[in-house]
């Protein structure tokens, strides 16, 4: 046991962990960060012990959950991953292992080393096909974007489309939730499929009348809507995965703190609405997505409105 690599002593705590009934199906296993930390091991270590996991059937990667037990029975100890032959290496293949980490644990994840260990191939070879971890990100979200895409026929009317748009934009970064957190928007992300939902929503408003300033402010609200909220999806994957609790175990250790607040009478607005709640108040983003949505859309038919109506 002693000379075995570390990954594989680790493999074998979880499994062991496992098997004690410490983790049962479902439960969430220590993320990479937290593996990290626990044995004192490099993030590409941490990932080729989950990934020994993974391949021998013992956890699966969730997407937003992150990596759990995936069944009742403990699978007997695999052999460490055999290193893939560099022909089979593509960069395909590097771009979807790499998805798969961020939609894990998240993009503070993932590592060019950590992409190589979960392919079982040696940590440089990456670099054969990818030039830099900036360029795998770029690579990724263009993958992930291009994933949702308009319809054939597409709908009838400005609104209509308008709106279609923004729904494909939030399901990739409900499918992706790493994707909110690249490209700021004073540093766009020149990406064919990032390209195609902005042209969706500028195809929807020609012939509108407005300007081509309007049209291109309006494109870039919609745009800015969409990743103001889904940038929360990510940051809870992260949170998740530092902190090892779930939304609702973190606020529950919060709740003495807020009836502390509610209750000094210095915030008595928010002490009343909060009183209006009977179960709590429930924070559901697909549900202040389509909140909002409506709203901002009727403002830009309120501006279509205006410059359509004669003076």
């Amino acid at each position: 046991m002693g000379d075995q690599p570390p990954y594989l002593r680790i493999a074998a705590d979880i499994r062991q962990r496992i098997a004690d009934g410490d983790l049962r199906p479902g439960d969430r296993v220590p993320s990479t960060r937290q593996i990290a930390q626990q044995w004192g091991v490099a993030l590409a270590t941490a990932t080729k012990a989950l990934t020994t996991l993974r391949l021998e059937g013992t956890v699966q990667a969730r997407p937003r959950v992150g990596t759990v037990v995936a069944g009742t029975e403990t699978p007997a100890p695999a052999p460490a991953p055999r290193r893939s032959a560099e022909p089979e290496l593509t960069q395909a293949r590097i771009v979807r292992a790499a998805i798969e980490i961020a939609d894990a644990e998240g993009l503070a994840a993932l590592s060019m080393r950590g992409v190589a260990a979960r392919l079982g191939v040696a940590a440089m070879s990456p670099y054969r096909y990818v030039g830099s971890k900036d360029e795998l990100v770029a690579l990724m979200a263009d993958a992930a974007y291009g994933e949702v895409t308009g319809p054939a026929v597409p709908e009838h009317g400005w609104r209509a489309r308008m709106e279609g748009a923004a729904r494909a934009m939030w399901e990739v970064c409900r499918r992706h939730p790493w994707v909110a957190q690249i490209g700021p928007l004073s540093r766009p992300l020149v990406l064919p499929n990032l390209m195609a939902h902005g042209e969706r929503v500028l195809g929807a408003l020609e012939g509108s009348g407005l300007d081509a300033k309007t049209r291109f402010d309006i494109h870039l609200l919609i745009y800015s809507y969409v990743q103001g909220l889904a940038v929360n999806l990510e940051r809870e994957v992260q949170a998740q995965a530092t902190t090892g609790l779930t939304e609702d175990e973190w606020m529950n250790t919060q709740a003495r703190s807020m009836a502390e607040v509610v209750g000094s009478g210095r915030y008595p607005a928010l002490a009343r609405t909060l009183a209006g709640f009977e179960d709590g108040y429930d924070l559901d983003l697909d549900a202040l997505f389509e909140f909002g949505l409506g709203p901002l859309l009727a403002g830009i038919e309120r501006l279509v409105e205006g410059v359509a109506r004669p003076t």
